[in-house]
């Protein structure tokens, strides 16, 4: 399996740091309790701005969690329309070659789902095999490609599309003052990403998926991820995610090479999540990466912020344009709720 394409699409609306602060500390006004408390936290996460789904004055009209999953599924339907159309143009297929399509999302929800939804907007066949897939949160992204190559295994001859979706804005708890939701507020960011992947029989010229590993580990449920209530979704993201990356990523990564008779001084191109500043700090010293290994995960954490599942598709399409010589080896990777992580062995 090939990845013949990658594809972003980001919302027209952005916005500085120092806008998005400024609208904050308006809106939280005096039930802050420590208002540099929220500056700190905006300047540490090292976001430079932020595509966000709608106009910043919207937001203020969505009192409810209903209006904001309406606003997502309007929002969602557009950016993902735009990003599968823009990696089939770049994969030189028409849409009516999709025969699977797999869409991630953690950020709203949709019955019909998502891809259902873009099966007649943008004409695909009416027999494409869907595969929604809700909850797996930044890992997504990474899971989704591994998930694509495990489909086309058993049909070598047909073409897969993965679409990321998450608009991370519309899930901001207004009455939230906790730790996690400020955090949340300067660190993540609203985008979509498609992939396309054709299977072995196909011509593609796009890096070989050549394996995958998901790991999951015990007692972790409550590291990270979303807590449900009448506002909607609910952050929870605890200080221990960059010490599950120090604990298990390295051995991990050493075990998952070391099954393809490969070490890490093998890989020519890591193509990381960007969780944050802390998270990539803990990822380069597991690892033992030298500083230019994650550059382009810093570069777009500082350029669009967090998008969750998306990000990493973002770190992937850079490196499809930019591709590195025949034979080069690289892996992809993210960690997600669960906690989790997911391992993607790529070959140009």
């Amino acid at each position: 399996m090939r990845i013949a394409s990658v594809a972003s699409a980001l919302p027209p609306y952005f916005y500085s740091q120092s806008e998005l602060l400024e609208a904050l500390e308006k809106m939280w006004g005096e039930k802050l309790f420590n208002p540099r408390r929220l500056v700190e936290l905006h300047r540490n996460v090292q976001v430079e701005g932020r595509h966000l789904a709608l106009p910043l004055e919207r937001y203020k009209t969505l009192a409810s969690f209903g209006a904001r999953n309406d606003a997502w599924i309007e929002s969602a339907e557009n950016l993902g329309a735009q990003a599968i159309a823009a990696a089939a143009e770049r994969a030189r297929i028409g849409v009516n070659a999709i025969d699977f399509l797999l869409f991630v999302s953690s950020t709203g929800l949709a019955t019909p789902s998502l891809d259902a939804r873009l099966i007649d907007r943008l004409g695909l066949r009416p027999d494409v095999r869907r595969l929604p897939l809700f909850g797996l949160g930044c890992v997504a992204g990474a899971a989704g490609v591994a998930r694509a190559a495990d489909l086309l295994r058993g049909e070598p001859r047909s073409v897969a599309v993965l679409l990321s979706v998450e608009l991370c804005s519309l899930t901001l708890q207004r009455e939230d003052l906790s730790i996690a939701n400020l955090v949340a507020s300067g660190l993540f960011g609203d985008g979509a990403a498609a992939v396309v992947v054709g299977g072995d029989a196909r011509p593609n010229k796009g890096p070989a998926i050549r394996a995958s590993e998901s790991v999951l580990y015990s007692d972790s449920r409550g590291v990270m991820g979303w807590r449900f209530s009448e506002q909607g979704f609910e952050l929870v993201l605890t200080a221990q995610v960059p010490d599950m990356v120090r604990a298990h990523l390295a051995r991990d990564v050493d075990r998952f090479l070391s099954k393809h008779g490969l070490a890490r001084e093998d890989i020519g191109r890591w193509i990381a999540h960007p969780g944050g500043p802390k998270v990539l700090d803990a990822i380069g010293e597991a690892l033992e990466l030298p500083p230019a290994a994650l550059a382009r995960s810093w570069e777009s954490l500082a350029q669009v912020g967090n998008l969750s599942s998306a990000s990493v598709l973002l770190i992937l399409e850079q490196n499809l344009l930019e591709p590195p010589p025949p034979g080069t080896l690289g892996l992809l990777f993210a960690l997600g709720p669960g906690f989790c992580s997911e391992l993607v062995l790529l070959e140009w």
